[in-house]
């Protein structure tokens, strides 16, 4: 790599095919009011034409050779770890909402809350729901008609409730071990995912249980009563299996694999599914992820040839120059995926893109790759959980029929761990021991 405190080496233009996806993302939105109008992937295509166009300034490539640079940078190692991650992720999300493991995970859940611990239950529920799956969208889509069910039972605010569930959905996407977040937080810094779920529940832990407290101290009506939902055990097994799995220190192919091979088993005891139909569920969940594994092959072309033109050495630049400590740095990596996320209303592409430049400057400050991990989660998830035009509270919304920003102002969960991840970085917590690298890396 060229030294990026020499000014030949860093260039501002090498930097503006990130800037052009970011502005074709808000300016499309901002002016639709929608800001899925402009599809991530398209916006993702015309930025990377608008970076084979560009050159560098002091060897002047060919068309072929940066076509080669693109390709390289998308085939990377890491990225394409990624994609077969995600990949897998996909197919056991499906397999288990086609067996029902989804629903009877939330209804074994509700069998246990007292009435009178109904709010802090439906976080707690939501927390759970969201790290055995691995998902934030999953979990909402499942718990908000119950949040919404007890609001309107218990006379609480319905936005309340929704903000309550989506706060409990970023907890797991923040902590679970196959949330494709945390799955792109270790992969980008080469960490194991007990490593780094250890660092970044140390953190977020305080920001949970406060959520709890200030919810024991909503006023409910304390004489309504769950309805009682039937539910088979088993098909809880294949989260508790992959949350022990990964514990136990297995590589997250191991666990996703594990996953997949006990859904589809009991799909197939249970009835859930045929063969061929079990098939069919794992190809569906693949294709779920298709558009998300391209979007980390394009990102990692683009970045490839961003750094043949000089700009990640000016991005680097630019975030180091006045950095004298290593919380200038920690501050540095949470600014940038927090910027990342805002622009494009998306934590995972968010990590995918801050990553690389994350563990350049950990590399540089000797900063320890699990708390940079923990960090591009934590912010990501953070904003993830609070901007109204993300994924996360437009589904809500539109489950609800409320507006987003009515959601926004409730989602505590994610106000917090905000807060707590800026006092980490200021009092240097979690502090750790000598670092074992993830085997793949």
């Amino acid at each position: 790599m060229q030294n990026m405190f020499d000014s030949e080496a860093r260039r501002f233009i090498g930097i503006t095919p990130i800037l052009l996806f970011v502005v074709l993302v808000i300016v499309a939105g901002a002016l639709t009011q929608d800001f899925s109008t402009m599809p991530i992937l398209v916006a993702l295509f015309i930025s990377a034409g608008y970076a084979l166009l560009l050159n560098n300034k002091k060897q002047t490539l060919s068309m072929s050779e940066k076509i080669d640079i693109f390709c390289r940078g998308g085939g990377e190692k890491t990225i394409i770890l990624l994609v077969i991650i995600f990949l897998l992720a996909g197919a056991f999300y499906a397999l288990t909402i086609d067996i029902g493991a989804r629903d009877a995970t939330v209804n074994w859940a509700l069998q246990y809350v007292p009435t009178s611990f109904l709010l802090p239950g439906l976080f707690v529920i939501a927390c759970f729901i969201s790290f055995a799956m691995g998902t934030s969208m999953g979990t909402i889509t499942a718990i908000t008609p119950v949040g919404i069910g007890l609001a309107e039972s218990l006379g609480v605010s319905v936005p309340l409730a929704v903000g309550i569930v989506i706060g409990g959905a970023m907890f797991g996407d923040n902590l679970s071990f196959i949330s494709d977040t945390t799955i792109a937080a270790t992969r980008t810094q080469g960490v194991k995912l007990k490593d780094k779920f250890k660092a970044n529940f140390i953190i977020v832990a305080p920001a949970a249980l406060i959520t709890v407290v200030i919810l024991f101290f909503v006023e409910i009506d304390t004489s309504t009563a769950l309805t009682q939902s039937s539910y088979n055990l088993w098909l809880v097994l294949p989260y508790l299996l992959i949350i022990a799995c990964a514990l136990l220190g297995f590589n997250v192919i191991a666990v996703l694999g594990m996953g997949i091979i006990s859904a589809a088993i009991i799909g197939l005891i249970t009835g859930s599914f045929d063969i061929p139909t079990m098939l069919h569920s794992i190809q569906k969940g693949l294709g779920w992820m298709q558009d998300l594994a391209m979007v980390a092959l394009v990102i990692g072309g683009i970045v490839a040839l961003m750094q043949a033109y000089g700009g990640m050495n000016w991005l680097m630049y630019q975030l180091t120059r006045h950095i004298r400590s290593v919380k200038g740095a920690e501050l540095s990596i949470a600014g940038l995926v927090s910027f990342l996320d805002l622009s494009t209303a998306n934590n995972t592409i968010a990590i995918v893109s801050a990553g690389p430049i994350a563990k350049d400057l950990a590399e540089q400050y000797q900063l320890d790759p699990r708390r940079t991990a923990s960090l591009l989660d934590i912010f990501s998830c953070g904003f993830q959980g609070l901007v109204p035009y993300g994924g996360q509270l437009l589904a809500a919304a539109a489950i609800s029929g409320l507006s987003p920003w009515q959601i926004s102002a409730y989602c505590w969960y994610p106000m917090l761990i905000l807060l707590f991840g800026l006092a980490a970085i200021a009092l240097n917590i979690p502090r750790f021991s000598a670092l074992q690298h993830d085997e793949f890396n």
